[in-house]
């Protein structure tokens, strides 16, 4: 098969033969051509997206020797030849990011001798990892401004078939995958590498490189990137949120750092407030209830409380009589869950309580003499549960 897009990486659109169509084992169609513009996944770099004649190209893949171009639907089986057109926003996108990756992981290397070991082309960003541990900040910086100046000096980038004889001549960035078919792509003086992917003619066509962030990957330093129309569509993005933000918070741009500080600030300081509040409140609660009940034992059916609230609650009224004996029932769609508790000269021992009730809902739960909870499904209303409950405690603390 001929790849036009090694010939002229420039190629948007191209007239071939059709040599078939098939389904691989997800019955997935595709085209086979005689010649195609279209890259295949590979390198690093994603597929080119496009038409054959007007239906969409949604995957191309090179597999046992053919370019597979994975299709929307079925091209017309009676038509030979085919019209290709590739989406080429994408694919000159694809060459600025893959170039870019290409000049930033050399500078990396000329400057501090850090070798880039992956690469990672994605929608919106891209990314490399070095073979270190840490990344100074002035390094980082260092590397970006020399790539930046390589991108300045519109140097040519050659793509060239050569023999492994002839490669070997050359300064390689990294040893070569294959020993047949080598492809290096150069930048005089400063990048000669073994590069399957599509690339443009001279580096002033990448336009700028802009370092994002990196962060440690197991033993490697990921650096995120972007390079030529991706950094303008990163300034869009953060021009918008910066925008909205200090519209937001009332402030100009240079001082939303520390607007946001007092805001979370005030956040935190609220937070306290209600769960003082909360807790207020649950105390006054507990009062309400004890002060219901019959002396003995406190007990209420509950909808839709947190098990964290009944825990509390129950732990409240328990501290108002050492010979408190509280029974909590919380009551949802599908479950029933309970809190008992004890003062610390009752008789009863909820343990035990907490064991019988779980056998009546196929629960679990636990706890001690004093104190414990559990929870399953609703078998029975929260009242007839309850009901349930006092006839145990009482038993229980007979027993004892």
């Amino acid at each position: 098969m001929i790849k036009l897009y090694y010939e002229d990486p420039y190629i948007q659109t191209f007239e071939t033969e059709l040599l078939y169509q098939a389904a691989d084992d997800k019955e997935k169609i595709y085209a086979v051509l005689k010649e195609t513009a279209f890259y295949p996944t590979g390198g690093g770099q994603p597929h080119d997206e496009g038409t054959l004649n007007g239906v969409k190209v949604v995957d191309v893949e090179e597999a046992e020797g053919e370019i597979r171009h994975y299709l929307e639907r079925e091209l017309d089986p009676s038509i030979s030849s085919v019209s290709g057109e590739i989406d080429w926003n994408r694919r000159f996108d694809h060459m600025q990011q893959h170039a870019g990756q290409h000049i930033l992981s050399a500078a990396f290397e000329e400057l501090y001798g850090y070798k880039t070991v992956s690469f990672h082309l994605g929608k919106e960003t891209l990314t490399i990892d070095l073979e270190i541990s840490e990344l100074p900040v002035r390094h980082a910086e260092e590397a970006e401004r020399l790539a930046n100046r390589i991108i300045l000096e519109n140097r040519p980038i050659e793509a060239r078939w050569v023999s492994a004889e002839e490669a070997s001549q050359f300064p390689l960035r990294k040893q070569l995958s294959v020993r047949e078919d080598i492809r290096l792509v150069m930048i005089p003086e400063f990048d000669y590498n073994g590069c399957g992917g599509t690339h443009p003619s001279s580096t002033g066509q990448v336009t700028g490189i802009k370092v994002l962030d990196w962060e440690r990957q197991k033993k490697k330093i990921r650096v995120q990137f972007v390079c030529g129309s991706r950094i303008l569509a990163q300034l869009q993005s953060k021009h918008e949120i910066t925008k909205n933000l200090s519209q937001l918070l009332n402030a100009p741009e240079q001082d939303l750092p520390s607007a946001a500080s007092r805001l979370i600030e005030n956040g935190k300081n609220l937070e306290k407030q209600l769960e003082a509040e909360k807790e207020a409140l649950l105390a006054y609660e507990a009062k309400e209830i004890f002060a219901a009940g019959n002396g003995e034992c406190t007990s209420k059916v509950f909808e839709g409380r947190s098990i964290q609230e009944l825990q509390k609650l129950a732990r409240l009224i328990a501290s108002q009589s050492e010979n408190a004996v509280v029974i909590l029932i919380n009551e949802t769609t599908d479950k029933l869950q309970f809190v008992c508790a004890r003062g610390a000269d009752s008789g009863s021992d909820m343990k035990s309580l907490a064991a019988e009730l779980l056998q009546k809902l196929n629960g679990k739960g636990g706890g001690n003499p004093l104190f414990a909870q559990g929870g399953g499904d609703k078998l029975m209303s929260g009242e007839d549960l309850l009901q349930h409950a006092l006839r145990l405690a009482g038993q229980i603390s007979s027993e004892n």
